[in-house]
């Protein structure tokens, strides 16, 4: 859902972002994959490790969102071969939200035994690839012929809506360990933003498709069209509204979670976690703009905008506080973050890597011995 209010330039900073963006994610790629070639081992334990397995959705996530930023600002400046090729990348990124959401989940359940006091919201992280499906079919559908939009329409629906019920379900177990065990301990905190990100993703996604529906609709679907269209938009117009309210809802609740932290006796370390102040408020805000848009609200409008510039500061402050902690050996550092030893996983014995660049070296010299 783009900015309501525009200014010369707004297109030229969403571009740079996004080429930003990209290089990030080839980046990421180039050096995930070179860990797993140096240190073959380390693949299996990313998958096995308690905490680094939830964010390994993140991937399809990543890819789902470079989808998104290409159909904004590429299929209209480019041929129609590009809207072909993202129409086939869709499909295959709503495979691969399929498969990494069952996927993790299945893992989960079948290699370890978890308690409630062990529920982190982080545990919805796994649904994300699929809460993002319906976003971006609520822009595609907008570029294509009405049999392919419909098509887009009906497949981000049902996604969107697998998605949002899964995360619903854990909803229930997020607030029950509240309940009974308070709120988590302050290095886990930032992950309670997690919780705002499915509903507002859900709006975002159901509003736009909702608004797309009657232009790509034959006169006689459902008995008449025109008349059928309209009945969904008004319905998904007023249910929205009230997932709106429980993405707001789970808003305020997270940022008074972190009261105690950011007094002058608390403070939180930083870890990954904390760019769950960003991501899942983005969700909130495109579906503030849409729910604006819905029920043409400057006011509601007005503040997505001022969301939008506190965001904007936010992520500025927490990829420093990245950069930082990435100097200081916080994170990406053997025993830290997100890779310490935890839930009885034991990462790979640096001997156990040591042998391997060993034999990759030995097999490297012995292949340049033949040659010669």
């Amino acid at each position: 859902m783009a900015v309501p209010f525009r200014f010369r330039g707004l297109e030229v900073i969403g571009v740079i972002f996004f080429l930003f963006n990209l290089v990030l994610f080839i980046f990421n790629v180039s050096m995930i994959s070179l860990r797993f070639y140096t240190f073959p081992e380390t693949f299996r334990a990313s998958y096995m490790h308690p905490s680094e397995r939830l964010f390994l959705p993140a991937a399809v996530v990543s890819f789902g969102t470079v989808l998104i930023n290409i159909s904004q600002y590429g299929l209209t400046k480019a041929g129609p071969w590009l809207s072909h090729a993202v129409l086939v990348l869709f499909w295959i990124d709503a495979a691969l939200a399929v498969l990494a959401s069952s996927g993790i989940y299945l893992l989960m359940w079948s290699t370890k035994s978890f308690t409630v006091e062990q529920m982190t919201p982080i545990w919805i992280f796994p649904a994300y690839p699929l809460l993002i499906i319906g976003p971006h079919a609520s822009i595609l559908c907008k570029t294509l012929n009405p049999e392919q939009a419909l098509n887009i329409i009906i497949g981000g629906f049902t996604l969107q809506g697998i998605g949002f019920l899964v995360a619903f379900m854990i909803y229930a177990s997020f607030i029950y360990r509240l309940m009974t065990q308070k709120l988590p301990q302050a290095s886990a905190r930032p992950g309670m933003f997690v919780s705002v990100g499915p509903s507002g993703f859900t709006v975002a996604g159901v509003l736009g498709m909702a608004d797309s529906l009657s232009r790509n609709v034959d006169k006689d679907f459902m008995g008449d069209g025109q008349m059928a269209s309209m009945i969904l938009k008004i319905v998904a117009n007023w249910t929205c509204l009230w997932i709106w309210g429980l993405a707001l809802w789970f808003f305020f609740v997270s940022v008074g979670a972190h009261w105690s932290c950011v007094h002058p006796k608390g403070g939180i370390a930083f870890g990954m976690t904390w760019f769950s102040f960003i991501f899942p408020n983005t969700a909130l805000i495109t579906a503030t703009f849409a729910v604006g848009k819905a029920f043409q609200s400057r006011a509601i409008q007005i503040i997505g905008c001022v969301m939008t510039v506190c965001l904007v500061v936010a992520w500025c402050m927490v990829f420093g506080m990245m950069i930082r902690a990435i100097k200081l050996k916080q994170i990406l550092w053997p025993q830290k973050g997100e890779d310490k030893d935890e839930g009885g996983f034991k990462a790979p014995a640096k001997s156990e890597r040591r042998n391997t660049l060993e034999k990759k070296a030995s097999n490297t010299t012995s292949t340049k011995s033949n040659r010669h």
